[in-house]
């Protein structure tokens, strides 16, 4: 596929050390806010009965929500232009805070932290889907049809060389345009 003709989605989900964890959840428009900002954002679904974009779809946890005494837990779906736009949002900047601070939020899980694939440009995955997306690179480990930052695979289904001067020129790009956001995060406690 060419680049126009596919998106990257990505899902990710974990669950908090508490049922409200305030340092992640004073946190979250911020994320949201730079994500929107970034080069690559494509889009991302909202929480169906909270303000924001609209759901896609019911929401929908993996198996690994069962017997953790929550009935829910964090997690998001976007979609991006490519690998390398989403990899720039995720390690600098308003959100690169919070990955610093995770471990503060997150229990240590024993399943990916996310999970990536390619859908066709125009569609949006919907949560059910997304959370087996998860699942199955747990069970089966990263192929073309769900992989990681760490063994991705392009659009043509071949392991892809991810293009790092790229990522760290869209890092730079994308901090610039979050000064503001990252000033609010200073008065955030974790």
């Amino acid at each position: 596929m060419s680049t126009s003709e596919s998106h990257l989605a990505m899902y990710n989900f974990g669950l908090h050390v508490a049922p409200e964890v305030q340092g992640f959840v004073r946190r979250e428009p911020l994320n949201f806010a730079a994500a929107e900002k970034a080069s690559g954002f494509v889009g991302r679904s909202g929480y169906r009965g909270e303000p924001g974009p609209r759901s896609w779809g019911v929401m929908a946890f993996p198996r690994f929500l069962k017997g953790s005494g929550f009935d829910s837990g964090p997690s998001s779906l976007s979609l991006w232009e490519d690998i390398e736009s989403l990899m720039a949002f995720s390690y600098a900047g308003v959100h690169a805070e919070a990955l610093k601070n995770a471990r503060n939020w997150n229990t240590k899980n024993d399943w990916p932290p996310l999970v990536l694939w390619w859908v066709e440009a125009g569609r949006r995955p919907d949560w059910e889907r997304a959370a087996k997306k998860l699942e199955w690179l747990h069970d089966h480990g990263p192929g073309p049809q769900a992989f990681t930052f760490k063994q991705p695979y392009g659009r043509d289904g071949k392991p892809l060389e991810i293009d790092r001067a790229r990522v760290k020129a869209l890092m730079q790009a994308n901090v610039a345009g979050q000064s503001e956001l990252l000033e609010q995060l200073k008065d955030i406690p974790v």
